[in-house]
């Protein structure tokens, strides 16, 4: 039976990268599918992660009808196994309604990857609908850490190394170094979430490399 599944967690988990190897395995047994993604960090029309892997894909944009999409590409013969859809939270919930048909109706797999929840801590409502909709949802086992330690659970946007709790709910950023005034973010506890402390901010260094000699 065909399922629509939900593989989700907070930043830096590996969502992009599981959702490329689910292609690679599905493809490598010999099955037909379709990618899609939306506001991916590597720019547009591909998912990309990073441990340096990437892929094109279909860039969903808040008017694409995924279910007139998958049935123009049935239509013209062409096979469809299964969908991988990254960047899930970013989808409306009508796109994941159309998910859940193109599962119910074409029988067709379809594993979504995404955040659960913004910088807010509010659902996004692609992921709303997903929790609502999916047959089933995998958190997934590698958890990044915040910089006390403790596993991180929530997603911070900074400003300057400052963070932020207002503003539009979508502002694409990763979570490397950027210029003055660029939006990046961080993975925290819920603790250091709640008392808006991230790393640049908490006076804790970060970690060094242990020195060894070379042979």
């Amino acid at each position: 039976m065909a399922a629509l599944i939900y593989f989700t967690g907070p930043m830096n988990c590996g969502k992009s990268t599981l959702a490329l190897q689910v292609d690679d395995t599905e493809r490598s047994a010999g099955r037909r599918g379709l990618l899609f993604t939306c506001f991916d960090r590597g720019g547009e029309a591909v998912i990309s992660s990073r441990i340096g892997l990437a892929a094109p894909a279909v860039e969903v944009t808040p008017g694409l009808d995924l279910w007139a999409h998958v049935a123009a590409e049935l239509t013209a013969g062409r096979r469809i196994d299964y969908l991988v859809c990254d960047e899930a939270q970013f989808y409306t919930a009508a796109q994941v309604d159309d998910l859940a048909r193109i599962v119910d109706e074409f029988g067709i797999d379809v594993s979504c990857f995404g955040i659960l929840a913004d910088f807010r801590t509010c659902l996004f409502p692609g992921s709303a609908r997903l929790v609502e909709l999916a047959d089933r949802i995998e958190m997934l086992p590698a958890r990044p850490r915040c910089w006390c330690g403790a596993v991180a659970t929530h997603n911070a946007r900074l400003v300057d190394g400052a963070m932020v709790t207002e503003g539009a709910q979508i502002a694409v950023g990763d979570t490397d170094t950027v210029a003055p005034g660029r939006v990046t973010y961080e993975v925290l506890c819920r603790r250091h979430h709640r008392l808006r402390l991230p790393r640049a901010r908490s006076g804790v260094a970060q970690p060094e490399p242990l020195p060894f000699e070379g042979g």
